[in-house]
């Protein structure tokens, strides 16, 4: 079975627990942070994926992390359970499928707007107004700063883009020039 097969089946278990218990975002919450900090760290991600370590001491080891991190009690068993199945490295993209599914529960729309440079709050919050105006729903907004650009904005919402940089339109004069 695939990764991004067993990720699905993991975070549609974990949605439709979270919504059954009500605090679903919590529980996202705390499994995005503790996906953050398992990609991040090689020792977490050794430890824990070893078969050399005891299941005992990787229980111990996730209930101590748990605690420190004040995981709730439904993010924590299913962080065991997917220790105890061998699952941890299927995590990062069950809490990306788990971020999708809660976004589509709420009507939320994940936008990422990349600029040259840093964009003002109030241009973001017009851009918002503007993408939640033409699509119907919530859109959240991730601002990414990628020089290259030269200058404008490329905006993406799922799999549309909508290109509006210098890079870009010089791309397509050159294009044209090399057709004529």
């Amino acid at each position: 079975m695939s990764s991004e097969t067993i990720a699905r089946r993991y975070a549609r278990a974990v949605f439709e627990l979270g919504k059954e218990l009500k605090n679903l975002p919590v529980i996202a919450r705390d499994l995005a942070d503790f996906s953050a900090s398992f990609e991040k760290s090689d020792e977490l991600r050794m430890v824990l994926s070893s078969p050399l370590i005891a299941e005992e001491q990787r229980e111990a080891l996730l209930k101590e992390v748990g605690q420190r991190m004040s995981l709730s009690e439904t993010a924590l068993s299913t962080l065991r359970l997917l220790a105890k199945r061998r699952r941890l490295s299927a995590l990062p993209d069950m809490v990306r499928q788990l971020e999708k599914l809660v976004d589509e529960d709420a009507g939320t729309l994940r936008a990422t707007v990349t600029s040259a440079g840093p964009l003002g709050e109030s241009y973001l919050a017009k851009l918002r107004a503007e993408l939640e105006k033409s699509t119907g729903r919530k859109v959240v907004i991730t601002h990414v700063q990628d020089p290259s650009l030269i200058a404008g904005i490329v905006t993406r919402i799922g799999d549309r883009v909508i290109d509006g940089s210098v890079k870009a339109r010089l791309e397509s004069f050159r294009e044209s020039l090399l057709r004529t």
